[in-house]
């Protein structure tokens, strides 16, 4: 049973987006706060009518989330 759920963070042309790895869910916001706020929501929401036991998740699982750097320019 997972514990965790994976989400990859990237600079959109406007905002953050967030997409979840083994879930369907998408969220964006302004800043990274926004978009923390945004993606709990968005998760609790798509949580709420499912069986976490169904989708092979554990209770309270933690979201861990890797983040999509601009391109590094070396001298």
């Amino acid at each position: 049973m997972k514990k965790i759920i994976s989400v990859h963070i990237f600079k959109g042309e406007k905002y953050f987006v967030a997409e979840c790895i083994d879930l369907p869910v998408v969220t964006q916001g302004e800043t990274l706060d926004d978009l923390v706020r945004n993606l709990k929501e968005a998760l609790e929401l798509h949580l709420e009518e499912e069986s976490l036991e169904d989708l092979d998740i554990a209770p309270n699982p933690t979201i861990i989330a890797n983040v999509e750097l601009d391109n590094l320019i070396y001298a």
